[in-house]
């Protein structure tokens, strides 16, 4: 199986728990190569257009509320199977259903507040990752990189 990459973030309340690192071992742990990262505090701008397929629903508002709210860490991982084991460990969008052991399970407390985003499919992951990232901040291990040790 070919590597696949996804995206993935690090909302407010990851900085304001101080469980960056946690979160961040667990990932690294699960096989995934991070090959983009950045720290940033998301424009209302930016938060609309990378969920702009909510606008309307109850939530949204609140939602881009929250992520302006403080800084963001923002990713780009690749591995085999990428989208679907990231979703996997990130555990269900509510943390009252999110398994313990996950993400969610372990550190998310109201949905409308979770810690983590995860691209749903292959076809978000490549628009959000066009929305966070240009090609010349993606560093892939196939580029040779990965002999940096």
């Amino acid at each position: 199986m070919a590597k696949e990459r996804t995206f993935a973030m690090l909302k407010p309340g990851a900085h304001q728990r101080r469980i960056i690192g946690e979160v961040l071992s667990r990932i690294e742990k699960k096989g995934f190569n991070i090959i983009a990262m950045k720290q940033l505090c998301i424009t209302p701008e930016l938060a609309e257009k990378h969920y702009g397929e909510h606008k309307g629903k109850d939530f949204y508002e609140p939602l881009i509320t929250y992520m302006t709210s403080g800084p963001c860490i923002a990713f780009v991982l690749e591995r085999e199977n990428a989208i679907t084991a990231l979703r996997h460990i990130c555990g269900a969008t509510n943390p009252d259903n999110a398994t313990p052991g996950t993400i969610r399970g372990d550190y998310a407390v109201i949905t409308r507040r979770n810690i983590v985003h995860a691209s749903d499919s292959a076809e978000s992951a490549e628009r959000e990752i066009s929305l966070f990232f240009s090609d010349n901040e993606i560093f892939s291990f196939e580029d040779g990189n990965d002999r940096w040790y």
